[in-house]
């Protein structure tokens, strides 16, 4: 996959994206997503391998799509933008990371947005959920910013979540 925005390619991970995705992975950013990365090296290399398969499979019903974002100014991966089905909703949402040096730019809302309108003209889906802690601001900023609206804010329990937290509940519906 490919997509464009002002400032970003969107574009099918491949393998020599592991090293980056390491290294965002140490400096705190896949936490929220994937839990501890401290051993993050270790599994890195199939990780980046099962979304190659996935992305063939082509199902954002099936677990998950994950992609690179890329700066176009300098070609250097900045972060993830992708999808995962919740089992908990039985509905397909979104995911994604900026790696904590290219935070603040508006590159997750960017590519997020344009990430959406490619699932919604791509797959029969007509509405999106995400999930962020009520304590990740940026995250809640940029759900908003991409037009996912809070429809409940409850305790919840991600997949890598040691404990529940309070956390909003977003949808977004197809226009």
């Amino acid at each position: 996959m490919f997509l464009e925005t002002k400032r970003l390619y969107i574009r099918s991970i491949a393998t020599p994206d592991e090293e980056v995705f390491i290294e965002m992975a140490s400096d705190g950013s896949l936490t929220e997503i994937y839990g501890d990365c401290s051993e993050c090296h270790q599994w890195m290399g199939d990780f980046i391998r099962e979304a190659i398969e996935l992305e063939a499979e082509n199902n954002p019903y099936h677990e998950y799509l994950a992609f690179a974002i890329e700066d176009k100014s300098n070609h250097q991966v900045v972060g993830s933008v992708g999808s995962s089905y919740y089992e908990d909703f039985m509905e397909v949402g979104v995911t994604y990371f900026i790696g904590a040096n290219h935070r603040g730019n508006g590159y997750a809302s960017e590519a997020l947005q344009c990430f959406v309108d490619y699932l919604f003209a791509n797959y029969n889906i007509q509405k999106l959920v995400a999930t962020a802690n009520l304590e990740n601001t940026a995250s809640c900023r940029t759900l908003e910013k991409a037009g996912f609206s809070v429809i409940e804010t409850k305790m919840y329990q991600d997949l890598y979540d040691e404990q529940e937290s309070m956390s909003n509940i977003y949808e977004l519906l197809k226009k």
